[in-house]
């Protein structure tokens, strides 16, 4: 009995010790949980835990709370410590643990599946840290999880169905993580669910209708996954909703009009960038408590509904889509009703079908607006006196449209302005000094206009200027040497004006600047030596000017990508550094006074993307140059000769040299006279014709072509035949147009074609390599084109195999697939050429036999004997006196305009895509006997949408390529509502090329999960 009670006194004694030191035998399981935890974290970071050992008491150490009665471990707080390593698997032996937060820290491995024995856990964050291994099936097992907190990991895998265990979450989530598959129906059993946060990840499919039970939920977000389908039923049910954010998916259809009804709560709608269609519901306008809209990128139509009764509503984003139809009738009352919108900030309907005068309403606008977005629609009139009522705007997006006029007195009051984009409009008079004044400018885009005058030297006032863009205007003087001084200047271009004098030393000062574009000026003068130091630099186009002597010192611009200094009078070398240029994707130097060798290293070895014609003086250099070799050098002379012979040979030379300096000195005179003259005489600097004629004779192609064989034919233009010609000492294989000189307009349309091709590429157009003026062996006058050969032939053989005789048919058909990949390759090149080329330049005669396929069915525009280059209103053209008969183009592609005398413009070139694309899908030709009266293929065509889409679809489409359960009508319905909308015929309701190509770049995405595109 005394041994009992020694050993109860000493056991108690015991209990107190540990006690006194914060142990109790209910504790050393975390203890040891803890410890293990720690030794798991990188060494590094270890010491941010430096209160975890054995000094202190255990609820004392960082992060770490206990509970109140049995002091075990009921909370871990460890976020935002950038702790390093991997989550030990002990964490699962923390029992009582209610709270675990490791949020913000940089672990990695994997979540442990212990983690599902914590049966107590109710907060679970370890977002933002480095975890992959999926969601553990485990962690399923904490059943009183409330918070769930995964985001911002790379966790892969998808959301198992298990997660439907979890009954009683409030808070789910697991933002870019990278999860793929299909959402689980089990996510409905979640039936407390307030927050759902899916964003950024891979997921794909319809939302599951069991959605529909989570009554709860208050905030949504799936913004950035792969969902299709039509806007999620189930939504419609969720009528707590306050926050909706479904941007970047692929949902489709129309909304229900009564959406604002059916969801009456909503704070924030954000479904931009998906395939919406329909008109917007109306009863949007009844949700009071909105605060922000964003509806941008879809293809919704009709009028923008008003939005008077939303008092507090800051963000309406409706930009890209085709509301309005081009006209202000009925579709600006939505504006007027905005300026009861008193807390409004940021309106954006750019890129949409709106037109008529623009609206003076928007000076009525709330003076809280900070970002104002009207670009790429059809406005016409003036900017609104008013204008500067909008005291707090910082964004002021009016490019691409019809303004005219100059820039109101009132803009100068718009003090915050950081970006002011009023390119390709119609906008007049002087640049006003007074912008000087707004020195938060950030971007200054006046370009495409028809400003004139001086460039005023107060734009040096804005010393927080990035971009500054002017060019493609009337301006003239000289460049202001203030400009120079706005160092942090990354882009400056004022290329096609008329500025003259020369390029400031101070360029230099410039170190940040990465594009200079001053192209087509009148300046003059050396280039600066300071132009080396500005190291960023990436583009520089100085074509089109006189520049004289040599290029400066450049070396140090290594990361330069593309060089154009064509057109101008520079001379002496071609630097060998530029060979090193490992960046260099682009050297134009045609048309200079160049000398000596060619460097034949680097760069130098690919004729593609280095240009050098015109430079008579140039020698050497690889084959594809085609330049005379360059002479040797005479070694010295070692034979001893008398003094008398010396004087001889020193005489003979002197002469030799003296008569050789003149016939360079008169020839020179010439030429420098010639080249004067045609400067002062507005000359356009010499064609393509000019420098390419001697580069192959008329004995070339007759051999390479076996005669002008008719077995080498392989195709007929409009001005002459095609054929295959080979090369066989430069292995090459190239296609020659012989031109018809007996057919009236063969010479012009050989001109035309020439200056239309020389200064223009991109990777859809038919690359021109040389020409050929010459006299056949008849003394005949002869014409002829050499382009690159395109092995597949045209796509009318393809559309259309049955007409091609069997030797020259495709083994097989194109696919859905292939026809959109060629019909995006179409609308990308003409949206180059109408809106990216140095002048809008007119196709005049698009259809599938001037459609051209490579080896990997890619596709270029050929055949620009009809083009025409697309001037400013007051300008005369070259090309608009090639012929006086006008374009008449081809019968069924040419828009309805031009047959009663109207000029060529981009508008018929989109009527003609239309209808080619038409063609491209349902197989019949514009001129099928189908066809006739009135009765089109673009009547054809819409007669049948969308019930009988299928009928008409060209019957290969529906058999070949295409994976079971495709919704190929959906697809094909989107594709002839493009067609459609381009062979509109009025030409100013017919759809712009860059919308026609985002349409169908979308229609891709979306049905094929590809997102090739096209480069220029």
């Amino acid at each position: 009995m005394r041994s009992m009670r020694l050993f109860v006194l000493l056991a108690f004694n015991a209990l107190m010790l540990l006690e006194t030191h914060g142990f109790t035998f209910t504790d050393e399981a975390d203890r040891r949980a803890l410890l293990e935890f720690k030794s798991h974290v990188s060494d590094d970071k270890r010491a941010l835990l430096s209160s975890w050992n054995h000094s202190f008491p255990l609820c004392n150490w960082k992060g770490v709370r206990c509970g109140r009665k049995h002091k075990r471990v009921t909370g871990l707080e460890l976020g935002g410590l950038q702790l390093g390593g991997v989550i030990s698997p002990s964490i699962g032996n923390l029992s009582f643990l209610t709270t675990l937060n490791l949020s913000e820290n940089s672990f990695g491995g994997t979540i442990p599946q212990e983690v599902g024995n914590l049966f107590r856990l109710k907060y679970l964050d370890m977002s933002k840290n480095f975890l992959g291994g999926g969601i553990p099936i485990d962690l399923y097992n904490c059943s009183r999880l409330f918070n769930l907190v995964l985001g911002s990991n790379n966790l892969g895998e998808g959301i198992s169905s298990e997660i439907g265990s979890l009954t009683k979450l409030g808070h789910l989530d697991v933002y870019e993580n990278n999860l793929r598959g299909k959402l689980p129906a089990s996510l409905g059993n979640l039936t407390s669910l307030q927050r759902l946060l899916l964003p950024l990840n891979n997921l794909e499919g319809e939302i599951p209708s069991d959605v529909a039970k989570l009554t709860q939920v208050y905030s949504l977000s799936i913004y950035g996954n792969n969902f299709s389908g039509v806007f999620p039923p189930a939504f419609y049910n969720l009528s707590s909703l306050e926050s909706l954010t479904l941007s970047f998916n692929q949902f489709s259809g129309r909304l229900r009009p009564d959406f604002g009804i059916l969801l009456p709560n909503l704070v924030s709608c954000i479904m931009g960038r998906n395939y919406l269609t329909g008109a917007i519901p109306t009863t949007l306008s009844n949700i009071s408590s909105l605060d922000r809209l964003e509806m941008f990128e879809n293809l919704l139509t009709g009028s923008i509904p008003t939005f008077g009764k939303i008092p507090n509503l800051k963000t309406l984003n409706l930009r890209s889509n085709f509301l309005g139809n081009y006209s202000s009738s009925g579709y600006l009352d939505f504006l007027s009703s905005l300026t009861n919108c008193t807390q409004l900030k940021f309106l954006w309907i750019g890129q949409n079908r709106l037109g008529g005068d623009f609206p003076i309403s928007i000076t009525n606008l709330s003076t809280k607006l900070l970002s104002l977005g009207f670009q790429s629609n059809h406005f016409s009139g003036r900017i609104p006196h008013d204008i500067g009522n909008l005291v707090s705007l910082q964004t002021l997006l009016l490019h691409e449209n019809m303004l005219i006029g100059p820039l109101p007195a009132s803009l100068g009051k718009l003090l915050q302005l950081r970006e002011l984009s009023l390119s390709s409009n119609r906008l007049s008079r002087e640049i006003p000094a007074f912008i000087g004044n707004i020195t938060p400018l950030e971007t200054l885009d006046l370009a495409n206009n028809n400003f004139e005058g001086n460039v005023p030297p107060s734009l040096g006032k804005c010393t927080n200027l990035l971009r500054l863009y002017i060019e493609s205007n009337e301006l003239n003087g000289t460049i202001p040497g203030e400009i120079m001084h706005i160092q942090g200047l990354i882009h400056l271009k004022m290329s096609d004006n008329s500025l003259n004098g020369s390029l400031p030393d101070d360029i230099g000062k410039l170190q940040n600047l990465v594009a200079l574009s001053l192209g087509n000026n009148k300046l003059s003068g050396k280039l600066p030596q300071t132009l080396g130091k500005c190291l960023n630099l990436e583009n520089l186009y100085l074509e089109g000017n006189s520049f004289d002597g040599v290029i400066p010192d450049i070396k140090g611009l290594v990361g330069v990508k593309e060089v154009d200094l064509a057109n101008n009078n520079l001379s002496g070398n071609i630097p060998e550094y530029l060979a090193k240029f490992s960046k260099l994707k682009y050297l134009n130097l045609s048309f200079n006074n160049f000398e000596g060798n060619v460097p034949m290293e680097g760069i130098f070895q690919n004729t593609t993307i280095v240009s050098i014609y015109g430079n008579n003086e140039l020698c050497g250099g690889i084959r594809g140059f085609q330049l005379k070799p360059c002479l040797p050098q005479a070694p010295p002379m070692k034979t001893k000769l008398s003094s008398r012979s010396k004087k001889v040979v020193i005489g003979v030379s002197a002469g030799i040299s003296l008569l050789s300096l003149l016939v360079i000195a008169s020839v020179s005179l010439i030429w420098f006279r010639k080249r004067k003259k045609n400067k002062q005489t507005n000359t356009p600097p010499p064609s393509s014709l000019e420098v390419f004629h001697e580069k192959i004779s008329y004995g070339d192609l007759r051999n390479a072509t076996n005669g002008f064989s008719s077995s080498n034919m392989v195709g007929l233009g409009s001005f002459g035949t095609v054929f295959k010609a080979i090369f066989p000492t430069e292995e090459k294989v190239v296609a020659v147009k012989v031109l018809n000189m007996q057919r009236r307009g063969a010479m012009k349309s050989f001109m035309a074609e020439c200056e239309s091709l020389k200064d223009i590429r991109h990777r859809n157009l038919v690359k021109l390599l040389t020409a050929c003026a010459s006299i056949d062996f008849q003394g005949n006058e002869f014409r002829a084109l050499i382009y690159e050969f395109m092995p597949n032939g045209s796509l009318d053989k393809w559309l259309h195999p049955k007409e091609v005789e069997e030797i020259r048919r495709p083994s097989r058909t194109l696919t859905l697939l292939e026809r959109l990949n060629i019909a995006i390759d179409v609308a990308s090149v003409l949206d180059y050429l109408h809106v990216h080329s140095h002048e809008p330049i007119a196709h005049c005669d698009l259809k599938p036999s001037n459609v051209l396929l490579d080896d990997d069915l890619t596709a270029h525009v050929s055949d620009f004997g009809l083009a025409r280059l697309l001037l400013k209103f007051d300008q005369g053209s070259f090309f608009n006196q090639l012929s006086s008969a006008g374009v008449r183009g081809t019968i069924g592609y040419a828009a309805p305009e031009y047959g009663i005398g109207g000029q060529p413009s981009i508008h018929g070139d989109v009527y003609s895509f239309g209808v080619l694309l038409l063609e491209m899908f349902t197989g019949k030709r514009p001129t099928n006997e189908l066809f006739g009266g009135n009765f089109t293929l673009h009547k054809y065509t819409k007669s049948a949408l969308p019930e009988r889409v299928l009928e008409i679809a060209d019957e290969w489409i529906l058999h070949i390529g295409l994976r079971v359960g495709f919704p190929i009508a959906e697809c094909l319905t989107l594709v002839f509502g493009v067609g459609l909308r381009c062979c509109e015929e009025s030409p100013m309701n017919r759809l712009v090329t860059s919308e026609a190509v985002k349409e169908l770049i979308s229609i891709r995405e979306k049905f094929f999960k590809t997102k090739r595109t096209p480069g220029r």
